[in-house]
């Protein structure tokens, strides 16, 4: 059974949502990924197209999610608690959206005040 892949999971998708996000950056590396980054800061990717969703997550995010089937911790980041969520996974478009979201949050929150304020992000705790 091929996967169906949320609207996320597809380049344009991925590209469209991580606009919308506060002072969030698009950017194409090392394989055409479509990366997105906060103050210069890496958030989330979309590795392939359609693809899997890479995102930082919480400690407590990243051990709930890399039990369940079809998302595994992501290549080479997973040291700094990233996940890699590919279709198979039980997540719908809307929660793997609201995970790009905490990501955006979590990494934009350790930016610099100055960074911060200079991006009109504000008080992101």
């Amino acid at each position: 059974m091929t996967p169906l892949y949320p609207d996320i999971m597809h380049r344009g998708g991925f590209e469209v949502f991580v606009a919308g996000l506060p002072a969030a950056t698009l950017v194409r590396q090392w394989r055409d990924d479509s990366v997105a980054k906060v103050g210069g800061k890496i958030f989330a990717l979309l590795d392939r197209d359609p693809g899997e969703v890479w995102c930082k997550t919480s400690d407590l995010s990243f051990a709930l999610l890399t039990e369940l089937p079809g998302i595994r911790p992501a290549p080479y980041f997973a040291r700094a608690k990233w996940v890699a969520i590919s279709a198979s996974s039980p997540l719908s478009g809307d929660e793997i959206k609201a995970y790009v979201t905490e990501a955006h949050r979590l990494v934009a929150a350790r930016l610099s005040q100055k960074v911060r304020i200079a991006l009109g992000l504000g008080d992101l705790g």
